[in-house]
């Protein structure tokens, strides 16, 4: 048994020592463990001081590709290297590296494909009520789209398995966190959650510049999944809606037709009826198409897990 715990890391030479002093040495059930930094463009000592404390993998970039392209990376060679479980933490030491071994045990016993550290949010004393409240609403939507019960879903700290990485696919180039919990669930693989206690905070957020900022970028990631993986619930609520209010006008068209013995003065009514109606009508349409590209899309995925299961065959 192989796990690797990758780090990206974007000018982290001030906490990454914090980072690796908390890494396991060993772990109960592990034959090899190793260390993965990927050097997401960084301008700072970042990978002299990885060298210098031991991180066995480099995964270099030129320069800065984000969040999602690190972790996409990061596992691709986890995988190269035979790794049967890859941990993601993040190099500002946000999360407690010693709790390691328990994430990865459900993993273990054969028990899940991914276990997510659960931050308990409510208890983090920095964060403001806002946040609290912006997590824990979004948390809820993604465990909807998933078909789980994540109470963390934006949690950097996370195990997978060798065969959960082989059948996600991250195409986002924000945050690679809510997409792959969506496409995990989607594909039926198994998700678990353990609580833990994060480190106190050692900077600011990177990852984006106000929380409606984060919250946009979040919702356009749902809704891109929801859109990939179930379209009807997309274009399928929009279409009914629609449908619905475009009932009122036409019956209020009717009825005073009817009470006032003409048409006249209420072709406006006829035309927001026909307005709504066309639009739900397109969205019926939208849905169709939707839904061959999701078949299309799944037909897709297949051949490149297995394209993937013999890139990174262990034999």
């Amino acid at each position: 048994m192989k796990v690797i715990v990758q780090i990206p890391c974007f000018n982290e030479e001030a906490t990454l020592p914090l980072v690796m002093a908390d890494m396991p040495k060993q772990i109960p059930g592990v034959d090899t463990l190793e260390y993965l930094v990927v050097d997401d463009g960084c301008t700072d000592n970042t990978v002299a001081v990885a060298e210098k404390l031991g991180v066995h993998h480099i995964v270099t970039h030129a320069a800065n590709m984000g969040l999602a392209r690190s972790f996409r990376d990061g596992t691709d060679r986890a995988l190269e290297l035979g790794a049967d479980i890859v941990v993601n933490t993040d190099g500002d030491n946000q999360y407690p590296q010693a709790r390691i071994p328990d994430l990865i045990q459900p993993i273990l016993k054969g028990q899940a494909h991914i276990v997510i550290a659960d931050r308990e949010t409510h208890k983090i004393a920095h964060f403001s009520r806002l946040k609290k409240f912006l997590q824990k609403a979004g948390s809820f939507v993604v465990s909807k789209a998933a078909g789980t019960d994540i109470p963390d879903a934006v949690s950097g700290f996370r195990a997978y398995s060798r065969e959960a990485l082989l059948q996600i696919n991250p195409i986002t180039r924000f945050s690679y966190t809510v997409e792959t919990i969506i496409q995990a669930g989607n594909k039926g693989l198994s998700i678990m959650s353990i609580p833990i206690a994060t480190n106190p905070k050692t900077r600011e957020s990177r990852l984006f510049k106000s929380y409606y900022q984060l919250v946009f970028k979040q919702m356009v990631t749902i809704m891109r999944a929801y859109t990939m993986y179930r379209p009807y619930v997309i274009f399928g609520w929009i279409g009914w809606v629609l449908f619905i209010t475009g009932l009122f006008p036409f019956a209020r068209f009717i009825l005073h037709s009817l009470a006032d013995g003409t048409t006249r003065g209420h072709i406006q009514s006829l035309l927001i009826g026909s307005v709504l109606m066309i639009g739900a009508f397109l969205c019926l349409v939208l849905n169709i198409i939707a839904d061959l590209i999701r078949i299309n899309r799944t037909l897709i995925e297949n051949n490149l897990e297995q394209t993937r299961r013999i890139r990174f065959s262990k034999d």
